[in-house]
């Protein structure tokens, strides 16, 4: 059983086919016969960067700053997220907390800024079981199906983009957005004034309205 004191954890698991886990855990102060919600915070592209799923304290811890809830941050390393070798230790991580921490299964929510936020839509679309919403942040994320139709997210999401991004164009994120809506997809879309995309802790305001809508709309 992974730690569950009040604090940060930084945990490695190493498996017997020379594959690891490297992730942070964050944990509240406990109360007997309490459920938390949980938060699965993907960091963005780092090119392995090895202390990427540490950088908790920008534009995540602060957000959630006098809620108790679970943070659990994964490193993936060099891939993608929706890669076959993320997939798999975000969904088995997220399932590990839900069996052995005092965690509310209703109250999971996925974020992420830049690759953390298109795969914050990732497992928000192929999690809907185990999650109940994604806030992705300055991403890119086509919501066209093969056959050219628009796909429906099955759960409520809070899209935030910086109006100057200059690695994921606004236009493009908003057409996909604005083509999910139409099909029926519940997703809020906040537009950051003067923001590009080098500069994720800038984005905090907006994330703290995406939390109060977490809180309002989602989990009330």
């Amino acid at each position: 059983m992974i730690s569950i004191n009040e604090g940060i954890h930084d945990t490695l698991l190493k498996f017997a086919n020379d594959q690891y886990w490297d992730f942070r855990v964050i944990a509240p102060s406990l109360e007997a016969d309490s459920l938390y919600p949980l938060v699965i915070d993907l960091h963005g592209a780092s090119g392995g960067e090895g202390d990427a799923h540490m950088h908790t304290d920008c534009y995540v811890e602060p957000f959630f700053e006098g809620m108790d809830v679970f943070i659990l941050s994964p490193n993936g390393s060099i891939y993608s997220w929706p890669s076959l070798r993320n997939q798999e230790m975000v969904i088995n991580l997220l399932v590990l907390a839900l069996a052995q921490w005092p965690i509310d299964p209703a109250r999971v929510v996925v974020t992420g800024y830049s690759n953390g936020g298109n795969g914050a839509w990732y497992f928000g679309e192929t999690q809907p079981v185990l999650i109940s919403a994604a806030i992705p942040m300055a991403s890119s994320y086509s919501t066209t199906a093969s056959d050219g139709s628009t796909r429906v997210m099955p759960i409520p999401m809070y899209v935030i983009h910086g109006e100057n991004d200059e690695l994921f164009p606004l236009a493009q994120t908003q057409e996909w957005v604005n083509a999910t809506i139409a099909v029926g997809s519940d997703v809020t879309f906040s537009v950051v004034p003067g923001l590009g995309h080098y500069e994720p802790c800038s984005y905090m305001p907006y994330m703290q309205d995406a939390v109060i809508w977490l809180q309002e709309e989602v989990w009330n």
